[in-house]
């Protein structure tokens, strides 16, 4: 299981790049899966990875 700290720098690392494709989306929610379900840092990151994946679509 990784940290948090570990979580949110990997996943902050995925989405530096302009282009991200369903490759990232899938190892972004991959991290996510790391966290507790309880987590707020979770909760966060999900609706950040929501509002990336529909700008995304968009």
């Amino acid at each position: 299981m990784l940290t948090e700290a570990t979580v949110e720098k990997s996943f902050r690392k995925l989405f530096s790049t302009p282009n991200q494709d369903e490759a990232t989306f899938e190892k972004a929610e991959d991290l996510l899966e790391e966290l507790r379900p309880e987590s707020p840092l979770r909760h966060r990151l999900s609706q950040e990875l929501e509002e990336l994946r529909n700008l995304s679509q968009a």
